[in-house]
């Protein structure tokens, strides 16, 4: 199943759970740091003597001969990476909705004037083959995916494809390592390895200048089927832990192997945490329909006002769903200032939306 079921609120609890997940210079925050997006160096070329090289996944190991000129990116936020080490992919998976070619405002300037990809889609059927085909691919990357071993052997009569990791989930993938294999298929592992220390020195600066988050409860969730919550293997949450935050010891019990799940009332516990960050569909809204809840209302994280709101269908929401080497400064910019305020202990201070 894609993270996203489009058409559907579970769309919007995988872009709140996978529908969810502005220039990429992002607006003061406030918080003392502006995060700005990692640049690749343009003089940055493959390695020599990058190639062959041979890269492990879950359904075996792919060799990629020779430097990639034609990629094609199934993973739903595979191109960021690509376009972080400076390729512009030919083919893109939309996810999100309404990017040309699948590419979010805190990527657009890595296409430095070349036209956006093509955007394919997946319905839940799997890959678009025969577009794909007509692309001509030269590698075919699956990292952020769910794809299936049919599909894999599939796509991989057209082109060497590198499918998602074994030792994650499906859509599990950390976006470091998501960055580091895109890398090492591009003959740039140095260039990799710096992109993704930029955005981990982010977080760091983050983390020192809040040590209120260093082991703050938190949990990320959306109103989908009740209460929709995010497991440590997922990206968001991921964000939330890079932080300094900790999620529900028994989380991942509660929702299996799965990025998230539906709680039952039993288990509304799992929300009254230091903090909570919901992915909602209106800002404006969803929070008093929460706040009418007769499980919700009387949570001290609801009571005390440790709420963080993010719009789903926003560029901010999008981002914070994308979890990328080149969405995640966009989204510290935003996020920090708003578990700042969610966190400080006073239940008179307002947890503002982003200007932008």
């Amino acid at each position: 199943m894609i993270p996203s079921l489009k058409g559907s609120r579970l769309a919007t609890a995988l872009a709140s759970a996978l529908l969810l997940l502005g220039a990429v210079t992002a607006c003061g925050s406030g918080s003392g740091t502006t995060a700005t997006a990692p640049a690749a160096d343009p003089a940055a070329a493959p390695k020599s003597g990058a190639f062959p090289v041979t890269v492990a996944h879950k359904f075996g190991n792919t060799t990629i001969a020779s430097e990639p000129k034609r990629i094609v990116t199934v993973g739903l936020t595979d191109q960021d990476a690509v376009l972080a080490l400076g390729k512009v992919p030919v083919g893109t998976t939309d996810w999100l909705g309404g990017y040309a070619g699948a590419i979010g405002p805190w990527a657009t300037g890595k296409l430095g004037g070349a036209a956006a990809p093509v955007m394919l889609t997946d319905t839940g059927t799997g890959p678009q083959v025969e577009k794909i085909a007509a692309l001509a691919p030269d590698l075919i990357l699956a990292l952020y995916s769910g794809l299936t071993k049919e599909q894999y052997e599939t796509l991989s009569k057209l082109a060497p494809v590198v499918a998602q990791p074994k030792e994650y989930n499906d859509y599990g993938i950390p976006w470091q390592q998501q960055t580091q294999t895109v890398a090492k298929v591009l003959g740039k592992e140095a260039e990799g390895t710096r992109l993704v220390g930029d955005v981990e020195a982010a977080f760091a600066a983050a983390q020192k200048e809040h040590p209120e988050f260093a082991g703050a409860g938190v949990v990320v969730a959306t109103p989908y089927e009740g209460f929709f919550v995010y497991g440590s293997q997922d990206s968001r949450s991921r964000t939330l832990t890079s932080l300094g935050f900790t999620l529900p010891a028994d989380l991942d019990k509660v929702i299996g192997d799965q990025f998230g799940a539906s709680i039952s009332k039993e288990r509304s516990d799992l929300l009254d945490g230091d903090a909570i960050v919901w992915t909602v569909p209106d800002t404006a809204k969803d929070p008093a329909t929460l706040h009418k809840d007769g499980v919700y209302k009387d949570l001290k994280v609801a009571t005390q006002g440790r709420e963080v709101f993010i719009g789903e269908s926003s560029d901010y929401g999008k981002a914070f769903s994308f979890v990328t080497v080149l969405s995640l400064p966009y989204v510290l910019d935003r996020l920090v200032p708003q578990l700042t305020a969610a966190v400080d202990g006073d239940t008179a201070t307002e947890v503002k939306q982003p200007e932008s």
